[in-house]
């Protein structure tokens, strides 16, 4: 009911409270995520989507982790994605050793193997193979041809 209807059953004695949009709507899921009361604990993150680029290939890899796991076990698990799902071009060594994991390809600065996903920030990666390597040679002879 609006107002309008609220007024006119004011003459009769009957006081009827309009309603309130969205019936609490927003209460109630502010209560269910978290509204931000003082004594409430802070929901913590379990698992992160993290999307990792292979260099030379044509989409990302999406791997889902726990926050807790290190650089390592993403290189680890791309490439076994990568492995497993036949993509192009074709990895000459699947040894996560052999690769380097960087925030993005025009960054030098690549990842310690023993960093916590949670503290680098960041969710995109680009995972390349180490120079000097028969993997990254065999990968760049590629686009030669």
């Amino acid at each position: 009911m609006d107002y309008k209807n609220a007024s006119k059953h004011k003459d009769d004695g009957i006081v009827v409270e309009p309603r309130r949009k969205y019936g609490g709507l927003v209460e109630k899921l502010a209560a269910m995520y978290g509204g931000g009361g003082v004594g409430e604990k802070q929901r913590q993150v379990t698992k992160l989507l993290v999307k990792v680029n292979i260099q030379n290939s044509l989409g990302p890899i999406h791997v889902v982790m726990s926050p807790e796991n290190t650089v390592g076990d993403l290189t680890k698990a791309a490439i076994a994605v990568y492995v497993k799902e036949k993509r192009r071009p074709l990895l000459g060594n699947s040894n996560p050793g052999c690769f380097q994991l960087h925030y993005s390809q025009f960054s030098l600065e690549c990842l310690e193997a023993d960093e916590k996903l949670m503290d680098l920030g960041s969710r995109n990666f680009f995972l390349c193979p180490k120079l000097g390597n028969e993997v990254g040679i065999r990968l760049s002879s590629n686009l030669m041809r």
